[in-house]
């Protein structure tokens, strides 16, 4: 299996140049069975990374550009009568996919925002009654701009605690940008991919993330992290028993890309940042990030 993720990996570097960090945290998200949030500048390439994503593990892929007039039955789906046979029927939303990308998640209404609560959580769409499930495995990966905010619908805390992982790509480096100009002449493209794994391979490789080790001061540490936010004078809202488990299948999904059986306190504290700030409601105007890196300095380390 480690074989396979790193030619996943190296697919997707052929497309995302530079971006290493960026790629272990979205397979990070991917193979604990969570969603990943984009909070990006446009044009750093974070539609690129959705798309040749869906292309390597050669599974669907949907876009939806949020904008204020999209609807819930925009994402859903919906019914719609049939006049040959004289019953409803019913026409999936583009969640319907392995790999969904939500653009610009924070220009669509509350209301359009909360049709994503479900499926994101249960992997199943409701519609009149009727619970249809979605293809597995099902990925998220939502992007906002963190710079313009008119016409912006900032995501609630329920919706913040979907995501596993939150996290931003960042302007390349000179010399990354000067190899990306470099590969204009002949350029990869998310659809020249060659699938190098199936969704039915990604689900195994889940499974095997799910029954990584983690040690007793491990999880003591873990559980120590997510107090110390509750507590926290800085710290409006801290952060759920719903995160307390991303963090930990998020630490285990890291020691598996890091071809461990085992985890490690150095894996939670590389994953705390982009594990935890995103469920914090700070106070004072603070800083997500900031407060959990003052914690990681105060909490002892197993």
């Amino acid at each position: 299996m480690s074989d396979r993720v790193q030619q996943l990996f190296d697919n997707l570097s052929k497309t995302i140049v530079g971006k290493e960090d960026a790629i272990r945290l979205v397979l990070v998200a991917l193979f604990s069975g969570g969603h990943a949030l984009l909070e990006d500048v446009p044009g750093v390439g974070k539609t690129l990374l959705a798309k040749s994503l869906a292309r390597c593990i050669d599974g669907s892929f949907q876009r939806v550009q949020c904008t204020p007039d999209l609807l819930p039955a925009d994402i859903t789906g919906t019914n719609i009568w049939n006049p040959s046979s004289g019953q409803f029927q019913f026409l999936p939303g583009p969640v319907f996919a392995h790999v969904l990308l939500a653009d610009e998640i924070n220009r669509a209404t509350p209301r359009t925002q909360s049709a994503l609560l479900e499926v994101m959580e249960e992997h199943q769409v409701t519609l009149d009654g009727v619970s249809r499930p979605v293809p597995h495995p099902f990925f998220v990966v939502a992007t906002q701009n963190p710079v313009e905010y008119q016409g912006t619908f900032p995501l609630p805390e329920a919706q913040m605690d979907r995501f596993a992982l939150s996290f931003s790509l960042g302007y390349p480096a000179e010399a990354e940008e000067s190899n990306m100009l470099d590969r204009l002449t002949t350029p990869t493209r998310p659809q020249d991919l060659l699938p190098c794994i199936t969704p039915e391979e990604v689900a195994s490789i889940q499974a095997t993330c799910a029954a990584v080790r983690v040690e007793a001061s491990v999880k003591q540490y873990i559980l120590s992290l997510v107090r110390a936010t509750r507590e926290h004078v800085d710290i409006t809202l801290g952060v759920s028993p719903r995160g307390s488990v991303a963090f930990y299948r998020a630490v285990q999904a890291f020691a598996f890309l890091s071809d461990r059986d085992y985890a490690l306190p150095d894996d939670v504290k590389k994953l705390a940042p982009y594990v935890l700030a995103h469920r914090l409601i700070p106070a004072g105007g603070h800083q997500g990030t900031p407060l959990i890196q003052a914690l990681l300095d105060v909490v002892p380390v197993p």
